[in-house]
């Protein structure tokens, strides 16, 4: 965003302070300034200066002797310029004085160029005119300079004044930085405002007269908004009679000070109001709208449009289009169509003014590829309350040019008003927030000076629509600061109450995890939550399987990380596969992430976003290391209970006779398991891998850290060896069930300490050694406690075949 000095007090007329005080001012009261460029900066002893009389150079076909008053006295000036006569008045540097360049565009020197008197062909020459580029500006700020000569003034000035004042040279052009939600300030009534506030100074709007004859513009056209949404507000009026020519020289200075080449009275106005007020406009040539019908709708997908540029672009039905009764004559907030643009022929000409929902035109602008000014304004959400004050200014300005005669009335359609927004005024808060001591009168007064208004019955600060970014008691003391100064907040410690920091319940239960996992020799790693659909078939996943259930990523990187992981085992893999194939021994690697499950598909609402605990190995260990692992982590933290294992999982990636789901609490919690050969070998991991995975949630809703510390036995322990004949199919997780549940209330432990198959051993069987530990807390055991005790242990034995051994 730029404005010019000069432009700024044309509403704030009192304002006298230099570029560098507006600078550090604005910038500290929230209004940062990039940087400014003094237009006169590199010019020096230029006046305005009469051509009295010329002569021939009498050595020269092409120079010219000049005899120019400058005021004070007459000089002699030599020139090659053509298009000078006696009479005209032209910029005059002097001896010493200095110029911003060259003749020709863009040849401006830093620090400008000194000019001396002299002789040019052994005639003196005591000064030189200047052309337009010369003074440092160009033909789109002067369009009536010269292509090539002196510029020549057109108004009359005061021979010996200031040339640089009678330029308008004297000016400075100001860049902004202006945030997102400072909508207002992306115009210059709204810049203008801020340093009203800012230096304390009275600020004058423009003041919009009405205008319009007797007509009624709904006799000249009719306005309908079918997508209400996309444009909350569209205003619309008519002028007849247009008549184009040059804009005046105060409206194409200020234009061409922003960047803005001024074309013809019409267009330059929409340009004008559009910085003045930050509200784009459009004009239409009314005589090709077909129906003199204005229908706002979404386009139909695949609808070819040329725009005012020329070119051919592809819409789809989330772009807004402005329409006649017959086709698309505008893309709505971007850009108007070329078979509705203005000509030079064009009798009577609608100005629409509207509001459209920012989101959408910054979506639009993308999809077809075109950016604008005025798109750029649109994108960032504008107040619909400022539609009707622009389009007002601009008949104002046609009226007032001459352009053309505006008819009454103006078409609005306007869904839902804007209401000013209300916010609860609070002055201690506001000074606990800030640091400060403020009364209630000084920070309402702050508040006055950018029109935030107090309503003393309701105790609410009331923003004016223009302020959208006022929405909460800290937006409030936000202005009350800006306006009181920064600089003027006494410095002050932190205040509050101290609290201990702890770790949550559940990253309690995640750094035992990590604790363990390291102890145990494992790495952390950490993989992608983006996958690609193909690992399913890498994990030899079943077509069926709810793992292949997905949620897609509307925007990938690319097809490799286009859907959320389901399970982690594919980055627990290749992160082995890379380790093997780099020839690392007896890698271990854990790793705490989240996979997504998507409740249903299409998504209706957030998945379930689950953490696993996943361990992945392969060298050293096995089954049982990676099992012991897994019950270290359950008894680090405090699931009490025994868990057990069945080795019907049904994991299509696991070896099918070495493989178990983790069962706690009647609950799957989990799985562990060597990895499918198959599937080793499609990572190209050339070992025996062992994975196990825990599902997080559901250990934390079982996992304690309540310990409960017993005294020292003061009573012996008696010990029962237990060697038995097994059928293969019976796992040991049975044998201890029928121990637990028979073995009374002395029961205090039990170990397996043996495990044997060979030829001693008959077919189809296996031998089997626990130690059974029973204790009583209250006395010394009797040997018909222990006996009952195992009579009922192998009771329950034999009744599952399995036998002593003898």
């Amino acid at each position: 965003m730029d404005t010019s000095l000069s432009w700024i007090k044309a509403y704030v007329p009192d304002l006298d302070v230099t570029a560098q005080e507006y600078t550090d001012a604005m910038t500290l009261s929230g209004t940062k300034v990039e940087g400014f460029e003094k237009m006169d900066a590199d010019l020096d002893r230029i006046v305005v200066g009469q051509i009295d009389k010329i002569e021939k150079h009498p050595d020269a076909d092409k120079l010219i002797i000049c005899q120019v008053n400058i005021g004070t006295e007459t000089i002699q000036i030599v020139t090659g310029a053509p298009n000078v006569k006696e009479g005209d008045k032209v910029p005059v540097v002097l001896d010493g004085g200095r110029v911003a360049g060259g003749h020709e565009p863009g040849q401006r020197v830093a620090g400008g160029i000194k000019i001396k008197k002299g002789k040019l062909r052994g005639v003196p020459s005591n000064g030189m005119m200047c052309s337009i580029e010369e003074l440092g500006s160009n033909r789109d700020m002067y369009p009536e300079a010269p292509e090539y000569g002196i510029y020549i003034f057109q108004k009359d000035v005061e021979v010996g004044s200031s040339a640089i004042s009678a330029l308008g040279l004297d000016d400075v052009v100001f860049e902004y930085e202006i945030t997102s939600n400072r909508v207002d300030c992306y115009s210059v009534i709204g810049i203008a405002r801020e340093a009203a506030a800012t230096f304390r100074k009275e600020f004058h709007p423009p003041v919009v007269t009405p205008t319009g004859n007797d007509e009624d513009v709904n006799d000249y056209v009719k306005v309908t908004v079918k997508d209400q949404e996309l444009c909350p507000r569209y205003t619309a009026r008519v002028v007849k009679n247009i008549k184009i020519g040059p804009s005046p020289e105060w409206m194409q200075r200020r234009l061409a000070s922003v960047g803005i080449r001024p074309i013809n009275n019409l267009v330059d106005i929409t340009n004008y109001v559009m910085e003045e007020y930050g509200q784009p406009m459009h004009a239409y040539d009314l005589d090709t709208i077909a129906g003199r019908e204005i229908v706002v709708r979404r386009a139909e997908d695949g609808e070819k449009f040329v725009t005012l540029d020329g070119q051919e672009r592809e819409m789809d039905s989330s772009v807004l289009m402005i329409c006649d009764g017959e086709k698309s004559i505008g893309v709505a907030g971007i850009m108007g169509g070329e078979n509705s643009m203005i000509t030079d022929n064009v009798k009577t000409m609608l100005f629409e003014a509207a509001c459209f929902n920012g989101t959408n035109i910054r979506k639009s602008a993308k999809k077809i590829g075109l950016r604008t000014d005025a798109s750029g304004k649109f994108e960032k959400g504008l107040d619909p309350e400022n539609a009707q004050a622009a389009i007002d200014r601009a008949c104002q300005l046609v009226e007032e040019m001459g352009a053309g005669e505006v008819v009454g009335g103006m078409v609005d359609v306007y869904a839902e008003k804007r209401e000013p927004s209300r916010v609860t005024f609070d002055a201690e808060k506001i000074n606990a927030l800030l640091g400060t001591d403020l009364t209630k009168e000084q920070m309402l007064g702050y508040l006055k000076l950018v029109e935030l208004e107090y309503d003393e019955t309701t105790n609410e600060i009331v923003a004016p629509t223009f302020r959208q970014d006022i929405h909460r008691l800290a937006d409030v003391a936000e202005e009350v600061a800006r306006f009181f100064g920064y600089d003027n907040i006494p410095t002050t410690l932190p205040s509050g109450e101290a609290t201990t920091g702890k770790l949550s319940y559940k990253l309690r239960i995640e750094e035992v995890a990590r604790n363990i996992a390291e102890f145990c020799g494992f790495s952390q790693g950490m993989s992608y939550s983006f996958e690609s659909p193909k690992v399913f078939d890498k994990l030899l996943l079943p077509e069926d399987s709810k793992l292949r259930q997905a949620i897609e990523i509307r925007n990938p990187l690319g097809e490799d990380y286009s859907v959320m992981r389901t399970t982690s085992l594919n980055g627990m893999l290749t992160s082995l596969a890379t380790n093997y194939n780099r020839r690392n021994k007896n890698v271990k690697l854990y790793e705490l992430g989240n996979v997504y499950l998507p409740k249903a598909l299409p998504l209706t609402e957030l998945p379930d976003e689950r953490m696993q605990f996943t361990l992945g190995m392969y060298g050293e260990g096995d089954f049982f290391s990676m099992k012991g692992v897994v019950e270290e982590f359950f008894d680090k933290i405090g699931l009490r209970g025994k868990e057990t294992y069945d080795p019907n999982a049904g994991k299509t990636f696991l070896h099918p006779g070495r493989q178990a789901n983790i069962i706690y609490d009647g609950t799957v919690v989990g799985y562990l398991g060597e990895v499918h050969p198959d599937v080793a070998d499609i990572y190209g991991i050339g070992e025996r891998a062992y994975i196990a995975v825990i599902d997080m949630p559901e250990i934390v809703a079982r996992a304690t850290f309540d310990r409960k510390y017993e005294g020292i036995a003061k009573f012996p322990a008696v010990n029962r060896d237990l060697s038995m004949v097994v059928p293969k199919n019976i796992m040991v997780g049975q044998i201890e069930e029928v121990i637990e549940k028979n073995g009374g209330a002395h029961l205090e432990s039990y170990s397996l300490f043996d495990l044997y198959e060979g030829a001693q051993i008959k077919p189809g069987f296996k031998s089997v050694a626990y130690s059974i530990t029973f204790r009583a807390k209250d006395r010394t055991l009797e040997e018909s406690d222990i006996s009952k005790a195992m009579d009922k242990i192998l009771a329950g034995l034999e009744a599952m075949g399995i036998e002593l051994r003898k």
